[in-house]
């Protein structure tokens, strides 16, 4: 079998393959993020990069039997701009579905995957007319500890909703954290106490970890989102994110030093379903960077276990 991965990043692909139970033979990955390549050689060294997307013209392919990818989605997200086709980053679809067009011509049983955010129904409409296929969505909370919605454009057949496993946020928290990722009370003193005391008073638990999203800007007591059981969806700037440890018992939070901080990586590992400590061998800023630009794998490996020829 040989799978051609644009938009590799990390190479979480090749780990929802291996985790589906799917040999492969060969693997080609397009990416250009020097720090993904790196991570992807370290855990997967017979990986065979091709680089840049923009030049696969000047690349010399097998038959591919699968092609996946997930094209940047900064031009379609919600929590952008929305510049749909205009942002140059979206505009790099395109190249994949030339490449699609021209493998298909070599092996007409070719497989597809494509994963982008959810969007505008006129983007949508546009990918999957493209690509002869409407999308699948799924919410990553049904394998993770975090709530993040996708849309998955492929021709692999029969695929069906995952199994909800019922994971929530306190499921991945480290119970020792090293005192680096914790707030400090300059930082905490921007929150506005009373008003995050009142959102969470409505939640009966004992004890929930949840997530906070906001810079620690003079914005921060206006943006505050509570979820008493899913992480929010995380992204490539992550370190702007705080998990809030609160106990219902005592009717508030303890705002302190030792009650709000970042989410580790190996916390966010997790909520993507990435093996603990795939990511080691970078900065910090480049393990969040790579996870928020990642696939929940169980998720990917999921739709590939409905692989009819090579499951």
């Amino acid at each position: 079998m040989n799978v051609l991965s644009c938009f590799d990043g990390m190479s979480c692909g090749q780990i929802a393959l291996e985790r589906a139970g799917i040999r492969v033979d060969n693997y080609f990955a397009s990416e250009i993020d020097k720090y993904a390549v790196q991570t992807t050689q370290k855990n997967y060294p017979n990986t065979i990069q091709l680089g840049d997307i923009r030049n696969w013209k000047f690349w010399n392919l097998p038959k591919i039997d699968l092609l996946i990818a997930g094209s940047p989605c900064q031009g379609f997200s919600f929590a952008g701009d929305q510049l749909n086709f205009e942002d140059p980053r979206s505009k790099l679809f395109f190249e994949y579905v030339e490449i699609l067009r021209f493998l298909r011509n070599k092996n007409p049983d070719i497989k597809f995957l494509l994963e982008n955010v959810k969007m505008k129904k006129e983007y949508q409409d546009v990918i999957s007319e493209h690509l002869g296929v409407e999308p699948i969505l799924i919410n990553s909370e049904l394998v993770s500890a975090q709530s993040r919605r996708r849309l998955y454009w492929t021709n692999i057949p029969n695929i069906i909703q995952p199994k909800d496993k019922k994971l929530l946020l306190k499921d991945v928290l480290e119970t020792e954290v090293d005192k680096k990722y914790f707030y400090s009370e300059k930082a905490i003193s921007y929150l506005d106490r009373a008003k995050i005391n009142k959102r969470f008073a409505m939640y009966s638990d004992n004890e929930k970890s949840v997530c906070l999203t906001a810079n620690f800007t003079k914005a921060l007591p206006y943006n505050v989102y509570v979820d008493r059981e899913k992480s929010y969806c995380i992204t490539a700037t992550y370190m702007n994110r705080a998990c809030i440890c609160y106990n219902k018992g005592q009717g508030q939070i303890v705002f302190h030093n030792n009650s709000i901080r970042r989410l580790t990586p190996t916390e966010c590992e997790k909520l993507q379903t990435v093996p603990i400590n795939y990511t080691n061998g970078v900065s910090n800023s480049q393990r969040y960077k790579m996870l928020g630009n990642g696939w929940t794998v169980d998720v990917v490996a999921h739709i590939f276990s409905f692989l009819p020829k090579y499951a």
